[in-house]
């Protein structure tokens, strides 16, 4: 086995390390937001490796089918890597964090990632309509030197959200605990990973040298720094990760005295003198409009002095006309008939109903009722 079928399989193998590592991060037991972050930026790594793997493997560039699907699938994504890394570590450091709409503008960049799919589908668009197109020669020559020089905004791009997460994380806290001491060695591993970048950069980008830089090393001094970043960052960063702080619930403060003592007879006389649990469409906004209460003091005071929901208060009102339908057995009315005489309007509610406030359903409260009354006398 040659060196270069050495690093060929390697490249492989961080792709594929990359790519389990991204499933382990995602669903997590944790699911913290920084996992999902870290888990997107090693993606991004790993489906830059399988770009390179492919681009030297000849199964896949002698197949047109394949080759073309390569030349229009982006795989090489690096713009959205510096957003990615400055939030992962906000959000290990605050595991409250969210990314806001505007903050998503960090990622527009990644147009610049898609450069070569754009113009190839413009080229294919502009043929398909019988435009005057240049040859595809032209086409490939212009893709080839647009991959050269889009390294310098990714470079840059990545160098600046390094600096900026150097610098959120020195003003934030001094501590020495082990998430700190993990982001200062994930800020520095991509600090070395640049380092090694611009030193390949530099000829890269010179056109005299760039095919020679190319023919004597290939990618793989920038790639194979790549797969140890996806060794590391996965690895430690999976181990490493916070749990992701839980959303903080609203706390309804309890009614006042005065708001309670005001609301709580205008709800009862509404209920027991007025009778308007009868009406089986009673609503919220019907019980504030009878008793000129807001809805929102009627639910305040329900909820937080009476700890009942609306249908649990109504209902309980419903339930005991029930039970006074039962006593009187008015007409030897069937169960679901005294139900509806009562306010229910469906047999389901009244059941559910029914056993929520007695504990037992309304055949057998009525079977326990009829044992207790007394039998007739014989003459």
């Amino acid at each position: 086995m040659t060196f270069a079928e050495f690093f060929h399989i390697l490249i492989l193998l961080g792709f594929l390390q990359g790519a389990i590592m991204s499933v382990l991060l995602f669903f997590s037991r944790k699911r913290s937001r920084s996992n999902r972050l870290l888990g997107t930026l090693i993606l991004l790594i790993a489906l830059a490796c399988l770009n390179l793997y492919l681009a030297e493997s000849p199964w896949f560039t002698s197949n047109p089918t394949l080759n073309l699907l390569g030349d229009l699938i982006p795989l090489v994504i690096v713009m959205p890597l510096g957003p990615l890394l400055y939030f992962y570590v906000k959000s290990t450091i605050d595991p409250t964090f969210r990314i806001t709409p505007k903050q998503r503008m960090h990622f527009l960049p990644v147009i610049i990632d898609c450069g070569p799919q754009l113009s190839i589908v413009i080229y294919i668009t502009a043929a398909l309509l019988d435009f005057s197109v240049p040859p595809t020669t032209s086409v490939g020559t212009f893709i080839d030197d647009y991959n050269v020089y889009a390294d310098i905004p990714r470079w840059g791009s990545l160098t600046v959200y390094l600096w900026l997460s150097a610098r959120y994380l020195t003003k934030v806290s001094s501590e020495k605990d082990p998430q700190r001491e993990w982001l200062r060695q994930f800020i520095r591993l991509f600090l070395v990973f640049q380092i090694i970048w611009f030193i390949y950069l530099v000829p890269y980008v010179i056109p005299s040298l760039t095919d020679k830089v190319l023919s004597t090393v290939d990618w793989y001094p920038v790639y194979i720094p790549l797969v140890v970043l996806i060794y590391c960052l996965g690895l430690k960063g999976y181990l490493m990760t916070p749990e992701e702080a839980p959303v903080a619930r609203k706390v309804v403060a309890p009614p006042s005295e005065k708001l309670v003592e005001e609301a709580e007879p205008l709800l009862k006389k509404a209920m027991e003198q007025d009778r308007l649990y009868l009406d089986p469409e009673l609503n919220l906004a019907m019980l504030s409009k009878h008793t000129g209460l807001p809805q929102k003091t009627i639910s305040l005071v329900l909820n937080q002095h009476l700890q009942k929901s609306f249908n649990e208060f109504v209902n309980g009102y419903r339930v005991e006309a029930f039970k006074q339908n039962m006593q009187l057995q008015q007409d030897n009315l069937t169960i679901l008939a005294m139900a509806f005489d009562a306010g229910f309007n469906s047999q389901a509610t009244f059941q559910r109903a029914f056993r929520s406030h007695t504990g037992m359903s309304p055949r057998e409260y009525m079977n326990r009722h009829l044992e207790k009354q007394p039998k007739p006398e014989n003459e």
